[in-house]
């Protein structure tokens, strides 16, 4: 399964927390987002979900796989009353706070928040969804979901996905070793 991370926004550039909120990506953004595509190419995909995000759906179309099914299952975590916010100004007022332990707090109508146990579910139907599809696959979305999707891949809790730094417009492969879940690439620039 390959995963892909959109590109770069103006939140992302800045260190903003960016769940629900739909940004486009930057110029820099696009070009990551095309730089994908020789990656794509090389390729052929029975089945490729991308996240509802304009950032997602765009690196999707730059990248080459126009042929994809919106899954609402890949939006990225929602982070309440966090969103739009740096993890400096959150430790103005939460000294050392840190998402992958603290968590988030509720935030206004259109941003209530979620568990790290929340996105997992969603990780986890996505996995499912891989698991059944007949050949190879490829998820566009975001940072943090990935990240959870790669700990739940392996077995791990959702907390577990802190170990997996995840930079935007670039590419993961996840896979099985002697039918075992791995990591067959992290992170990989291209």
């Amino acid at each position: 399964m390959m995963l892909l991370r959109h590109g770069e926004t103006e939140w992302s550039r800045a260190g903003r927390h960016t769940g629900r909120t739909d940004l486009p990506l930057t110029p820099h953004g696009e070009d990551q987002a095309r730089a994908l595509a020789p990656l794509v190419k090389a390729r052929s995909f029975d089945l490729v979900l991308v996240s509802p995000a304009a950032r997602a759906r765009r690196t999707a179309d730059l990248a080459g796989l126009t042929d994809y099914e919106v899954d609402q299952d890949l939006w990225e975590w929602d982070y309440g009353g966090y969103e739009g916010i740096t993890t400096p100004t959150i430790r103005e007022s939460r000294p050392g706070w840190y998402l992958w332990r603290d968590g988030v707090v509720p935030g206004d109508h259109d941003h209530p928040g979620e568990s790290a146990e929340q996105v997992a579910a969603r990780a986890d139907r996505v996995i499912a969804r891989a698991k059944g599809a007949e050949g190879q696959v490829a998820l566009v979305a975001h940072g943090h979901f990935l990240r959870v999707l790669t700990a739940r891949w392996l077995g791990l809790p959702p907390q577990n996905g802190r170990f997996f730094r995840l930079d935007t417009g670039t590419y993961s492969r996840l896979g099985f070793e002697h039918a075992e879940p791995v990591i067959l690439n992290w992170n990989a620039p291209v």
